[in-house]
């Protein structure tokens, strides 16, 4: 496929697939008699590859220096130790971010509940008055700490 097609079936620019290849993270496997690209199935392949790493918070650079050690390696085998290792690593601090994520879900889920009750708050209360609310909410379980943390701020006052 040429390089329009490739982009389009990547969700890629043009522009980008050629920065790729000029930082030689993409090669096309042949170019036609008129000088044009070819690329083929592999080239989505990349292209998929460098997108995850760089979910995985890897520059562009820094993906092409990890291609290039890859490269530079003597055997098949060892390029793949280096990737599992390199995968094993990731996989960790992923799950990791999945478990801090999912606690802060929690925690804001909380509050959402613990603050959905405070509909029936009286407006003119001052805000410390909610640490000590009557409300089944607020009474059911403490004050979430994302709410505790705003409960002292002084009222404004009216002008």
């Amino acid at each position: 496929m040429r390089v329009g097609e490739l982009a389009e079936r990547s969700g890629k620019t043009v522009r980008a697939l050629r920065f790729y290849e000029e930082m030689d993270l993409l090669r096309p496997v042949n170019r036609t008699k008129g000088g044009f690209r070819q690329y083929d199935e592999q080239a989505l392949v990349r292209i998929h590859w460098i997108d995850r790493l760089q979910d995985l918070g890897f520059s562009l650079r820094e993906t092409r220096d990890f291609l290039e050690s890859l490269r530079e390696l003597p055997s098949g085998p060892a390029a793949m130790q280096i990737l599992r290792e390199f995968y094993t690593l990731k996989l960790a601090e992923t799950q990791a971010n999945l478990a801090r994520l999912s606690r802060l879900e929690q925690e804001l889920n909380e509050s959402l509940t613990f603050l959905e009750s405070c509909q029936s708050c009286d407006p003119v209360t001052p805000r410390q008055a909610c640490a000590c609310c009557d409300e089944v909410g607020h009474r059911d379980a403490p004050t979430p700490i994302l709410v505790a943390a705003v409960q002292d701020l002084p009222v404004a006052n009216p002008s």
